[in-house]
Order: structure tokens, then sequence, then C-alpha cells
């Protein structure tokens, strides 16, 4: 049993999307299931390295800054307001630079100001386009599942493993979401506990695969660019799977070009 929980592909594929499949089915009625995103990432984690705060590496503050910002999302999720938007927008650039300080203190001043706020801008920029589809599920579910597949794959071949396995985990934990509104004909209810965690936790894998490994910078703005992309029109008259098909299409066309992007870089990375 040991050694199956040990296969990555259990770890970021098979366990995650086992878990948000359940915790989605679970909590519909209670208008919960934007939480399977939160429960994916965390059995991941769980399965690879645990949950530790000493040292608080980078790596370490991007798991606890996801899984806060799922909690913090509950309560958000029910609240409306002009300002949440804007106000999640800055504290989600802000978490990029204090997950990044470390870092960015090793390299020249100019050079660190630089990726800091590129790191800032793409955070910002995720969290601020997905919390406006917060409360349109199926294109919520297919940005979130393009967005964590297409970064966890770039950040794989560009060796990082690890993150690599962080963003893939959240693609398959929307894609579970995505199958059972698929499958059902049925919208779930997503709002920002699906859609904050997932934005800020791919954004600070993105940025840490580019400071850290060999992830190209321009493939975040083509991974930036899948939040757009799943607000392309669909016409409401179609059911639920067709738009699902439609959008998933549109987002994972953008997924697949910071694939490409890093691939061209590194090369297809050793299996």
């Amino acid at each position: 049993m040991d050694e199956l929980l040990n296969h990555p592909a259990v770890q970021a594929g098979l366990a995650p999307f086992v878990v948000a499949l359940v915790t989605a089915g679970l909590l519909q009625r209670l208008r919960l299931s934007g939480l399977a995103i939160v429960a994916g990432f965390a059995v991941m984690v769980y399965l690879v390295s645990g949950f530790t705060f000493e040292p608080l590496t980078a790596t370490r503050k991007l798991i606890w800054l996801g899984i806060a910002s799922g909690l913090l999302a509950i309560p958000l999720s029910f609240a409306n307001g002009r300002l949440w938007r804007p106000a999640l927008t800055v504290l989600a650039a802000a978490a990029a630079v204090w997950m990044s300080v470390r870092i960015l203190q090793q390299q020249a001043v100019f050079e660190g100001l630089q990726w800091g706020i590129g790191c800032a801008l793409y955070v910002g920029w995720l969290v601020f386009w997905m919390d406006d589809l917060e409360s349109s599920p199926v294109r919520a579910a297919s940005a979130a599942m393009a967005l964590g597949l297409g970064t966890g794959a770039a950040a794989v071949v560009g060796a990082s493993a690890l993150l690599g396995q962080y963003g893939l985990a959240l693609g398959v934990a929307a894609s579970a979401c995505l199958l059972i509104m698929f499958v059902t004909n049925r919208h779930l209810s997503s709002g920002r506990m699906f859609t904050l965690p997932l934005a800020l936790t791919t954004g600070l894998i993105g940025c840490l695969a580019v400071l850290t490994a060999q992830l190209p910078w321009y493939a975040l703005p083509v991974l930036g660019a899948i939040p757009l992309a799943a607000r392309l029109p669909v016409s409401t008259k179609l059911d639920v799977r067709l738009q699902s098909v439609q959008l998933s299409v549109c987002t994972l066309a953008c997924a697949a070009g910071a694939v490409y992007l890093s691939w061209r870089i590194n090369g297809a990375p050793p299996l």
C-alpha cells in the first residue's frame, strides 16, 4: 500500500481526483462543493510531504497560502460587494512577493525588483480574472482544469517535478468537478472557495517554477490567457455538456501553448 501511495500518478492524479469527486458530491447541497479544490490539493500535499511549518521555505509558504485562501473564501463566497475583487487582487499580489522574497533577495536589486513586480502582476491577474468566473461554474471549472494541468505540466517539463505535482493535482481536482457537471448536465456551486485558491495557488506555482526551475517566464502570459479564454461567448441555449466541451477546448489550447513553450526550451522531461 505504501508503495502505491508513493507513486506520483496516485499522489498527483488518482488521489486528488477521488477526494475532489467525493467532496464536491457530498457538499453540493450545502453549496460548498467549491472546497473540492482545496481538498484535492490538501490530500496531495499530505501524500507528498505532509504539513509542516519549519523551515518556512517558499514551497511551504505556497502550500499554506493555498489552504488559507480556501478557508478565507468560504465566507467570501456568500458575500457581495464591489470591493472584494480588487482587494483580493492586491492581497494575492502581496502574497506572491511574500512567498518569493528570500529568493528575490539573493538577486541584484534591480533584477529582484523586476521579478517581484512580475510575480505580483501575474498572480494578481489570475485572481482578478478567475474571480470574474466565480458565478459561472462551467466556465470556472474549465478554466481551473486548464490552468492547473497547464501549470503543472509546464513545471514538470521545466524540471520541477514537485511543483508540477502541485499544479497537476489542482487541475485534476477541477476536472472532477467538471466531470460531475458533464455527467449530471447540471451546475455545481463554485464561488470564490473554488476560484480563489485555484487562481492563487497556480499563480504561485508558476512564479516559483520560473524563479527556481527552468520554466520560461513567457509561458506565464499564455497561462494567464486561460481565464480570458473561459469568457469566450458560448450560447446559453446549449446544455451544460456542450458548454463544458467548448470551453475546455478553448482553455486547454492555452495550456498546451504554455507546455509547448516550456518543452521548446527544456525538451522532454526524463521519465
